[in-house]
């Protein structure tokens, strides 16, 4: 299902991580390849980069431009799709980062977008740990998470350049995608 250019909606989409060979940057970047190339905007996390989130470094400093660009670009979108990378059964210290950064600026810290939240590893977990404290706390950041997916031994279940290859998970996968798409469709 791709969108006309009338009713085209603009996706933000990255992997919530700063490794150069991530994963779950992979799987976003996947993600986002079922809608129109001018309504993706895919990021790297590694171009945004932020000094560690404190009251008296924020005191001293300001809001990094780093944070503005990235609630900016938040702004500028009508959905987010983000891959969560789990690190210790948690986010990355990068995307816990960013967000502290960002609910700095006022209003809600993911400014009420909807989202196709997913995440991955290599593992049969596929990064559950974090998708769990997503759906958990982001909402009440202002994250509308619409649908989400988690996908199991990465490695084993993902290729390059086709994507998810085993069917049962690329037919969940899917079938999230669409709840993710149906609801950018809906005006209310």
């Amino acid at each position: 299902m791709y969108y006309n250019k009338a009713t085209m909606k603009k996706i933000l989409a990255f992997g919530a991580s700063n490794s150069k060979t991530s994963i779950n940057k992979k799987l976003a970047h996947f993600a986002v390849s079922f809608f129109e190339e001018p309504a993706q905007t895919l990021i790297d996390l590694n171009d945004f980069e932020l000094p560690l989130f404190g009251v008296d470094l924020e005191a001293e400093i300001g809001p990094p431009d780093n944070a503005v660009r990235f609630s900016n670009l938040l702004e500028a979108h009508d959905g987010l799709i983000i891959s969560l990378a789990e690190h210790n059964s948690n986010f990355t210290a990068v995307f816990k980062n960013l967000g502290d950064w960002v609910s700095r600026l006022g209003g809600p810290t993911w400014k009420n977008k909807k989202t196709f939240l997913l995440s991955t590893s290599n593992g049969g977990r596929g990064g559950k740990s974090a998708m769990d404290i997503a759906l958990n706390i982001l909402p009440y950041r202002g994250m509308d998470i619409k649908a989400h997916f988690s996908l199991p031994f990465f490695s084993e279940n993902f290729k390059e350049p086709d994507g998810i290859t085993d069917p049962e998970l690329l037919k969940e996968f899917k079938e999230q995608l669409d709840k993710f798409k149906a609801s950018l469709s809906d005006d209310h």
